[in-house]
């Protein structure tokens, strides 16, 4: 299995015959420089945490251009539907979406999820998410999406058992670095963790060093990966 990290919280992840896609921000990313139709090429799956713009991003066009199965809390899929998208399979909190070598659970956040309209108006686009994984082959990977800490991690922790964590760290719109490392370290047995969420709003904290830190003396490996270049689990 293979995950790409392009900025922000979207991510690749190569694995058997699919190609998934989560939160594919893009175009307006100021850490992706690449060439976005290069980087999505032969995409299967867009899963998405909420609806806010630096998280649906690039996935009406995306999905447009290669057909890709969309999965998307109910109202946000409805909404993705009327944009154009063709294949948005709605889901919510709890629910499982099956696919030929992965599955895909939505799981609480603590967030909101909204997209101001042209015209100023603000359309609500249901619950946020995290995104649990499960793999036919490879570790199970959880996306928190946008979130504070909360207690419920732990059963997350119980349920899946994830084994990589993404994690929003940039704090004013998320959890901050010092909170989440408390977030991994209380409620996880991650393998891995990939800090996300920072340096690409001007109000967000610009690097990961504050989660960094606070996870030294852990077993848990923190993951900081060059953004577009792919890396094995």
């Amino acid at each position: 299995m293979k995950i790409t990290y392009f900025g922000h919280s979207a991510f690749r992840i190569d694995t058997g015959s699919s190609v998934i896609l989560i939160d594919p921000f893009l175009s307006d990313n100021p850490h992706f420089e690449g060439d976005a139709k290069a980087a999505t090429e032969g995409t299967t799956h867009i899963v998405l945490t909420h609806g806010h713009f630096d998280h649906v991003g690039d996935t009406v066009e995306i999905a447009k251009r290669t057909g890709a199965t969309v999965v998307a809390t109910f109202e946000l899929s409805q909404w993705l539907a009327k944009k154009g998208v063709e294949n948005a399979q709605p889901a919510n909190t709890g629910g499982t979406a099956k696919f030929d070598d992965f599955t895909a659970t939505l799981v609480q956040a603590f967030h909101s999820s909204g997209h101001v309209e042209e015209d100023g108006t603000v359309t609500y686009l249901g619950q946020p998410n995290g995104i649990v994984l499960h793999f036919d082959n490879g570790p199970t990977l959880y996306h928190m999406g946008d979130t504070d800490i909360f207690g419920d991690m732990a059963l997350i922790e119980e349920l899946h058992q994830p084994k990589i964590g993404i994690v929003p760290v940039g704090d004013r719109l998320t959890m901050g670095g010092a909170v989440a490392a408390i977030a991994c370290r209380r409620y996880f047995n991650f393998d891995m963790v990939i800090p996300a969420h920072y340096g690409t709003l001007p109000i967000l904290d610009d690097n990961p060093d504050r989660f960094v830190a606070a996870m030294e003396g852990e077993s848990t490996k923190v993951k900081t990966p060059a953004i577009g270049e792919p890396f094995e689990v």
